[in-house]
């Protein structure tokens, strides 16, 4: 039987297997940010160790900054600890940082893939769950907690257990206004939260093969709300067109020489997976969340469940109660009070324009706070060559600096209350967008948008 290309990049990047049964993984690529870190390196510091390998290393502040006032210091005391921190740990170990005053400034996951730091075959660490994003270009992606951060500083390396591969093939066209958002909240529904623990989920089939890299990215960055470990897509055609000429891309001759690589890297047409599903791309509408995990989501055409429905439990009596819904109401209509286009899943330029493609001559209703914030600076002057930004100040959205923004809120971002808000993110837990009563229906950048204008859920494909 042949490879699958987690097996393959599995191989290539072992260590040694350890007696608990995990594996020593090399890590190829650590990107670091200012929330995770501070502690990571102070353990370097309390153990007399080093940096291993600081070339592997690159840094960049995107959750806590604020995303209006950026002004030094911030207001926020621990804000401001937090990126000093990080500001004195990279100069001291050599490590690249793109702070607030850099053009390649962004979350994470943007300028990742972005700046072509993430390549093909490539193992990825990042203190944050969602750095399963990067496997988007077909690279195992893991995301790590604080220790993890500070044993991949000391010696590049990290221990995990084996996982097994569920290759999901989405078949099919995608309807008019169903975009790679709605693919992986159907995904995450069908399969459950819990569904892919001990897994890497292998996206394929004719929808996937036909999304863009961004588009991939949105998949692949949700995988961890799906139980997933890693999420990847092979890397194709499309993969190598998005890589040519980005700045750490290899260059010239080397690039036709990475390509070849590449291409043998993806998973054999004969690798034996350990379970497969198919969904049929036509069976998929824009998809909302209802309740308290991404998992709990409807079609915009569907019903919230209702506690006494088939199959249902105390997790949607718990869910309905938290976020003020009635069991067994559409999700259509459901008012809403703040609109957030952003965060790592849902803020690069073609999200953006789906967003402003329902904006354009229309206006924000008037109880609904609506901002767009770019993934990355580079994002934001694309955006703006283009004209987006003016597009949604006319129709009445904030448009705001790069960064992680309300997509967390550890940063002035938050909602207030128990206000509802139509979001663009990866989740919806309790207290997830600042406030411990505040509530969070996901959904594409283009429902979003559909959604501040209308002042409540609405099907984005009457909008289009």
């Amino acid at each position: 039987m042949g490879k699958t290309l987690l097996k393959k990049v599995w191989d290539l990047h072992t260590v040694r297997p350890l007696s608990t049964g995990q594996t020593q993984l090399f890590i190829g690529l650590h990107l670091i940010h200012e929330v995770t870190t501070p502690q990571a390196f102070d353990m370097l510091r309390a153990r007399g160790i080093g940096v291993a390998f600081p070339e592997r290393t690159f840094g960049t502040t995107d959750h806590i900054i604020p995303t209006l006032d950026q002004t030094r210091p911030f207001q926020d005391t621990l804000a401001e600890a937090m990126l000093s921190a990080l500001e004195r740990n990279c100069a001291e170990y050599n490590i690249p940082l793109w702070n607030l005053d850099s053009e390649n400034q962004g979350i994470v996951h943007v300028i990742g893939p972005e700046l072509g730091l993430t390549q093909p075959g490539m193992t990825i660490a990042c203190g944050d769950s969602h750095t399963s994003t990067h496997g988007a270009l077909g690279a195992v992606a893991f995301g790590i907690g604080t220790s993890q951060v500070r044993d991949v500083l000391a010696s590049q390396s990290l221990a995990f257990e084996p996982l097994k591969v569920r290759r999901i093939a989405v078949n099919g066209t995608l309807g008019n206004g169903v975009f790679a958002k709605d693919v992986i909240l159907e995904i995450i529904h069908r399969l459950g939260v819990q569904g892919g623990v001990g897994h890497a989920y292998e996206y394929g089939g004719t929808a996937v093969d036909a999304m863009s890299i961004e588009e991939r990215l949105t998949m692949c960055n949700m995988s961890i709300a799906g139980g997933a470990r890693v999420g990847y897509v092979n890397p194709d055609q499309t993969t190598f067109d998005y890589l040519r000429g980005r700045r750490f891309a290899p260059q010239g001759d080397a690039f036709d020489r990475a390509v070849s690589w590449w291409r043998s890297i993806a998973s054999d047409a004969d690798a034996d997976y350990d379970d497969v599903v198919e969904i049929a791309a036509a069976e998929i509408e824009p998809r909302v969340t209802w309740g308290i995990n991404p998992g709990q989501s409807v079609g915009v055409s569907e019903r919230i469940p209702a506690t006494g429905d088939a199959g249902t439990n105390g997790a949607v009596a718990e869910a309905l109660d938290f976020m003020g819904l009635v069991g067994g109401a559409p999700i259509m209509g459901t008012r809403i009070d703040v609109a957030f286009v952003g965060s790592c899943t849902n803020s690069r330029l073609s999200d953006l324009r789906e967003a402003a493609r329902i904006a354009k001559g229309r206006r924000v209703a008037s109880h609904v706070k609506a901002l767009v914030v770019p993934g990355s600076r580079a994002v934001l002057a694309a955006a703006e060559r283009e004209g987006l930004d003016q597009v949604f100040r006319e129709a009445g959205f904030e448009w705001r600096g790069a960064g992680c923004s309300r997509c967390l809120a550890m940063n002035p971002d938050r909602l207030e209350g128990n206000q509802l808000c139509a979001s663009s993110s990866n989740r919806n837990f309790k207290g997830r967008q600042g406030s411990p009563t505040g509530r969070t229906l996901l959904m594409s950048p283009a429902m979003v948008a559909a959604a501040a204008l209308a002042g409540e859920v609405v099907d984005v494909r009457d909008a289009l």
